[in-house]
């Protein structure tokens, strides 16, 4: 792979870990530090990616060596409603059916800048902090990056941790939001799947619903966690919880995936956007769902977003929905 190319993650308690190519691709993880990039499907058969050479920095040391470059001349293409609005009404027929009982469609703008937009949106996601976990992959011309809220999975000496993460309203509507019925309802699908998905690993415990704030908006949130009664290997636990009800069908089978896969090439959403990105340091792993992120190639950006579509969900609020999480990543630029 390309000697220019890089990937890293930056992890809850402030560290990052950086990976500097040429990138080996293998089936399986090997070396100290593998990094795991897949797409939503989990198709790539070698989806562990062994730099040549790592680090690891902190967020702060992040910021100051990649963040100062600034985003200047992109171009949005509006997001046409037309191809959305007909997947919605295919998804709203598709609960009325009973083949779902929740999906995510993708919509995604395009853009476009006149210099290679690389080093600033490494930088735009470089300067974020957490809650927000910044990631990233490049490579030749091409690559992605963002600043997720949302944990996959964590493990740790015995210890998985992970998430739901579902529902969402702008910050300033967090009072009506905490006590909307819709918004609930679409989370504790996602909370209930997981913690059923979890259960016969070990001890669960689960936390009171909160709200997350996340400067323009706002999320529910549910942190999982299970003391393990065995080992459990990363790839086995990704592939158990991807995709989450946050991003993928409930419920989840070859059908459900299969018509979602179909959606989201209709709409365009790039290949990784919503899939697991992980990184095995150690004997520590780590990984996130790949959301709130720009992907690129050339000088042609891709801003995607998803939307959690239920029984009682209305076409309109959906699309205020998906302008909104947009927007909220076109602010780290």
């Amino acid at each position: 792979m390309d000697a220019n190319s890089m990937a890293w993650l930056a992890r809850r308690d402030g560290s990052v870990v950086v990976g500097h190519g040429p990138f080996t691709a293998s089936v399986e993880a090997v070396g100290a530090v593998a990094f795991y990039v897949q797409d939503f499907a989990l198709s790539d058969p070698k989806p562990w990616k062994i730099p040549s050479r790592f680090e690891r920095i902190t967020n702060r040391e992040m910021a100051e060596r990649y963040g100062a470059e600034l985003a200047s001349g992109i171009q949005w293409e509006p997001a046409e409603a037309g191809p959305f609005a007909a997947v919605f009404q295919e998804v709203a027929a598709a609960i009325d059916g009973g083949i779902f009982e929740k999906t995510v469609p993708v919509v995604t703008e395009t853009g476009r800048t006149t210099t290679d937009p690389r080093k600033a949106i490494i930088a735009a996601m470089a300067r974020q902090r957490p809650p927000l976990q910044s990631y990233g992959w490049c490579s030749g011309e091409g690559g992605f990056a963002g600043a997720t809220p949302e944990l996959l999975v964590s493990l740790r000496e015995g210890r998985l941790e992970t998430m739901a993460l579902a529902g969402t309203a702008r910050s300033e509507d967090r009072d009506v939001f905490a006590v909307d019925e819709k918004e609930i309802r679409e989370h504790e699908y996602v909370a209930r799947t997981l913690v059923a998905k979890l259960e016969d690993l070990g001890k669960t415990a689960v936390s009171d619903r909160e709200i997350i704030d996340l400067e323009s908006l706002v999320h529910f949130l549910t942190s999982i966690s299970v003391i393990l009664d065995r080992p459990q290997d990363p790839e086995d636990l990704v592939k158990r919880l991807h995709p989450t009800p946050a991003l993928g069908p409930l419920p989840r089978n070859a059908q459900t995936i299969k018509q979602l896969l179909g959606w989201r090439s209709r709409l365009a959403c790039p290949a990784e956007f919503g899939a697991p990105f992980g990184l095995l340091d150690g004997k520590r792993f780590d990984a996130v769902v790949a959301i709130r992120g720009i992907w690129w190639q050339g000088n042609v950006l891709k801003l995607p977003a998803g939307c959690g579509v239920i029984d009682e969900s209305r076409l309109v609020n959906e699309w205020r929905e998906l302008r909104l999480k947009r927007e909220a990543v076109k602010s780290f630029l």
